[in-house]
């Protein structure tokens, strides 16, 4: 039973209600102040993520290339689309809703808000760990950041942020029955450098939370299919061709 990914899911729409139901009686300047506070976090998650990796030319290059897939099929607006159609039951459920962000940054909100939950190294290596040994340390923990970043995305994008749990649970569920088949295919070296690819999701979300620079995270996505295969190909074929 994926019990780890069932909690961060629930740590996500309990942290969605709650910033839901806090987010009026909160100041826009403690909001804001506290979200880069979350984006500080979510830096700081990524460049731990980031250092441990093994093959740096093969995880750049999935980054980029992973970028230009998702660019090409423009993944951002399909990641924009959804955003909207989950904002729209809930409009629906709860009228008197008042939100005080325009729908551009409502959209460009959600869609950073469903990365980080949904498309981050932790979470992604985390359903795999816990689907292969069982182990529920890694989500457990993302679980406690999740509630809280989830209550601040909800403090400005209400209760929408909460919808964010289904697909996140659809996602790592999956992730967590298909460990025992990918997990055979990998080695240390490979998972390392997975998690420093989603490290950089992070890292790009944690600027954009902060809205420094707004990074194409859902752009970026493409990228964390793609880097486990390029860091075999780097290991197995490249390195014994140039040494």
């Amino acid at each position: 039973m994926p019990t780890g990914v069932i909690i961060n899911a629930s740590a996500v729409l309990l942290g969605g209600i709650f910033g839901g139901f806090f987010g009026n009686r909160l100041s826009e300047d403690f909001k804001e102040k506290l979200n880069m506070i979350f984006g500080a976090c979510s830096m700081g998650m990524g460049i731990y993520s980031i250092a441990p990796m093994k093959n740096m030319p093969a995880v750049i290059f999935a980054v980029i290339l992973g970028t230009i897939v998702g660019l090409l099929i423009h993944l951002g607006s399909i990641f924009n689309k959804g955003a909207v159609l989950m904002q729209k039951p809930i409009t629906r459920m709860i009228p008197t809703e008042n939100l005080t962000i325009s729908h551009q940054e409502f959209v460009s909100l959600m869609v950073t808000a469903t990365v980080l939950f949904c498309a981050s190294g932790t979470g992604i290596y985390g359903s795999l760990a816990e689907g292969m040994s069982g182990d529920l340390t890694i989500l457990v923990s993302k679980s406690i950041l999740d509630f809280f970043t989830a209550a601040i995305f909800a403090a400005s994008l209400g209760y929408a942020v909460s919808i964010i749990a289904i697909p996140q649970l659809i996602i790592f569920v999956i992730l967590f029955y298909l460990a025992n088949f990918i997990i055979p295919f990998t080695n240390s070296t490979m998972i390392f450098d997975f998690k420093a690819c989603g490290g950089f999701l992070m890292l790009a979300t944690g600027f954009r939370m902060v809205k420094l620079k707004m990074f194409p995270i859902a752009e970026m996505i493409p990228a964390m299919i793609l880097v486990m295969p390029l860091s075999w190909l780097w290991m197995n074929v490249i390195t014994p061709l140039i040494h």
